[in-house]
């Protein structure tokens, strides 16, 4: 398929001439005299490339540039001028021009120029999309200011080898925004693994780490290959990791330095090649001064901090993700497209979230479930709000076991008790008069949401 340029030029002999050299290179060539005109032929030609002189008879080059980088799907544009200074190219550059030619333009570089920025173009669009591809799937939707300065931060650090912090409220999606991370960085056809430091008993925690030899401990009955070994070549994702314990905090830091691990109970050092991205719900800096948490360790983690704002401070986003979620949640339970009415989404906007997306998340499966029709309503959406921290209100299921409705409603408080203490699991055990390890045992049967 051939390349479609327009070349907006006052001159009719430039006009001709460029437009001679780009046909006899197989281009479909139009040409306009003004701006105007040549912004009028580009919404119906649809150029992939404009060349565009600096001065025109009705407005400036540089105006007729932002109108058409502007679009949506705006074609790739090369500014050229008889009198071009360093200024208006470092404008042109700014505003989105791919390059600039002086005139008279030569051939030669003209059919080099316009080839170049062409596939400059492609590939800016493959990267584009593979962005944005990433963050629907990673579920940053929105268009807040707040969302907007997380995407930056994520697009800054991904393609770079160097760890990354996620600070936020239980439940803000720091898990998404570190697999959003790794998707757009060069180890993304490597391994992604998850360890989340606060679900691992402690005397478990360096052997899910590390790895352990067969006859290290009791029950050790053969060689385990531990998250940093599994990661080899990818991402390691450390969740809450300001829950782990100081003895193996130092033993993190001495793999971070030397890029080796040493399984439990093993004598030989295992080199591994991993990017580390760790998460916390915790003020780290706070644990340092508090002598919890090692400044060492935090300097090496915290290379680049991403902080994900609660879902309170980005209400805009609501709506938008609400949407998203209820086409994955009808996807994913092989259920007829639903839509919301307006009302439903400014009520759902009003709502302050203490639980976050993950408690939207939760929100919009249910009413994606349980609501009969294919639109979903304000009324809808009241009866499947919390009103208070009581199961008071909510649906009974009016078939089933008794025992699955009670491990249902089991479920139900012990995500809310977790929610209640911010994801620490021993405040929470604490609160329901359970031992740690037997709320985690509930956690892993049940399937409960962390």
């Amino acid at each position: 398929m051939s390349h479609r340029v327009l070349i907006i030029d006052d001159e009719k002999n430039i006009r001709t001439t460029l437009a001679r050299g780009l046909d006899l290179e197989g281009f479909v060539v139009e040409g306009a005299e003004t701006g105007q005109g040549g912004l009028a032929l580009a919404d119906s030609f649809a150029p992939d490339l404009v060349l565009l002189d600096l001065k025109l008879p009705d407005m400036t080059g540089l105006d007729v540039l932002e109108l058409l980088r502007g679009k949506a799907d705006g074609p790739a544009v090369v500014m050229m001028s008889g009198h071009g200074t360093l200024d208006a190219a470092i404008r042109a550059t700014r505003l989105g021009a791919l390059d600039f030619l002086e005139k008279p333009v030569e051939m030669e570089r003209l059919l080099l120029t316009v080839k170049n920025a062409l596939r400059l173009d492609a590939l800016d669009r493959d990267v584009g999309a593979l962005k944005k591809n990433v963050e629907k799937r990673s579920g940053m939707v929105g268009r807040s200011g707040a969302l907007t300065a997380v995407l930056e931060a994520v697009h800054r650090a991904a393609p770079t080898k160097a760890r990354v912090l996620i600070t936020g409220e239980s439940g803000v999606g720091k898990e998404l925004v570190a697999k959003a991370i790794h998707d757009l960085s060069r180890r993304a056809p490597g391994p992604f693994v998850k360890l989340n430091c606060a679900a691992i008993a402690e005397n478990l925690v360096e052997s899910e780490l590390f790895g352990h030899e067969k006859g290290a401990f009791t029950g050790a009955d053969r060689r385990h290959e531990g998250r940093f070994e599994r990661a080899h070549g990818g991402t390691l994702f450390l969740d809450e990791v300001g829950e782990l314990p100081l003895g193996t905090q130092a033993k993190l830091l001495r793999v971070l330095q030397e890029g080796e691990i040493e399984r439990v109970g093993g004598k030989e050092a295992v080199k591994v090649d991993v990017r580390v991205i760790a998460a916390t719900n915790r003020d780290l800096s706070a644990e340092v001064k508090a002598g919890r948490f090692r400044e060492d360790l935090y300097y090496r983690l915290a290379v680049v901090p991403v902080h994900v704002p609660p879902l309170r401070e980005r209400k805009q986003d609501i709506a938008d993700l609400a949407v998203f979620l209820l086409e994955k949640s009808c996807q994913e339970n092989d259920l007829e497209p639903k839509s919301w009415e307006p009302e439903a989404l400014k009520l759902l906007a009003s709502h302050d979230w203490p639980g976050n997306v993950r408690e939207l998340v939760h929100v919009v499966d249910r009413l994606a479930i349980l609501v009969a029709g294919k639109t979903i309503g304000a009324l809808d959406v009241k009866a499947a709000l919390p009103g208070a921290r009581t199961l008071q209100g909510q649906a009974i299921p009016d078939a089933g076991p008794l025992y699955q409705l009670l491990e249902g409603f089991e479920k139900r408080i012990i995500e809310d008790r977790i929610k209640k203490f911010d994801g620490n699991m021993s405040k929470a055990a604490e609160d329901l008069g359970l031992e740690r390890s037997h709320l985690y045992k509930k956690v892993r049967r049940l399937g409960v949401n962390l």
